[in-house]
């Protein structure tokens, strides 16, 4: 896990801009001076409210969109340069894979890719369908997966060539409870390898579960970074109506009402 004696910086966004064109007439500014820093070794989650610019982020790091201004350094390179991007893992939020193919077709096809030849790939493929309890399905064609299985066969794709850096946009997304479970416990001990973890996420509680630092993404930019031990002094703060909420859902709700001022 992160301590503060891991200063070494793997992922930078130094004054990202990035505005997208709605239509002839009107402008989108999903990024308004995005400004922070990811460390290695630490799990760094990113929340936000809709259309804070958290996609739009992560899309930037891995080269899928470029920024109007500023700088992001990922791993020492420009994310531009396709070699950024050799020891870096990413799990889109909704993931594009080939439905008429199994999940052990897409994981040969990641052993490939990664120089893999087909008698050294056999054990690890066994062992991602494995991590991702989805052995009982490795036959069956994509396009019968629900949409948590579908999320659960891409992070095994995204973890095929152990990646020194997991990017992850909504890695809850679509998952049951024991499907969340699973994936909070892959994280974690991913991280305990000494990987580095970024993630957005809406769910709150897992994120406070799983994070070194957390984000709170408003308008465009980071408008606040804190730790879970932070937060920790109080189980419950109360709402105006009585409402119980966990302190990091009442530190989100008071960091974006600020900001909306």
């Amino acid at each position: 896990m992160y301590t503060n004696f891991m200063k070494e910086t793997v992922i930078t966004y130094d004054q990202v801009f990035k505005t997208y064109k709605a239509d002839i007439r009107i402008k989108k500014k999903a990024l308004t001076g995005l400004h922070f820093q990811v460390q290695k070794g630490e799990v760094f989650g990113v929340v936000g409210p809709n259309g804070a610019g958290k996609s739009t982020a992560l899309k930037i790091l891995m080269g899928f969109v470029r920024a109007d201004k500023g700088n992001i350094d990922l791993n020492g390179q420009s994310p531009t340069n396709p070699a950024s991007h050799k020891f870096v893992g990413f799990l889109p939020e909704n993931p594009c894979l080939y439905e008429h193919l199994t999940i052990i077709d897409h994981l040969k096809f990641c052993a490939r890719v990664n120089g893999y030849s087909s008698q050294e790939s056999v054990q690890k493929i066994q062992n991602l369908i494995d991590l991702v309890d989805l052995s009982h399905s490795a036959t069956i064609p994509i396009r019968r997966f629900s949409k948590g299985m579908t999320q659960r066969a891409a992070l095994a794709c995204a973890l095929f060539h152990e990646p020194e850096i997991l990017i992850l946009d909504e890695p809850m997304s679509g998952l049951d409870p024991l499907g969340r479970q699973l994936v909070i416990e892959i994280i974690r001990e991913y991280n305990k390898k000494g990987h580095t973890i970024l993630f957005c996420s809406h769910i709150l509680t897992d994120v406070e579960r799983m994070c070194d630092r957390i984000g709170i993404m408003c308008n465009g930019k980071l408008a606040s970074i804190i730790k879970p031990e932070e937060l920790a002094q109080n189980v419950y703060s109360q709402t105006t109506n009585g409402e119980k909420k966990t302190p990091l859902e009442s530190f989100f709700l008071k960091t974006v009402e600020e900001q909306s001022l």
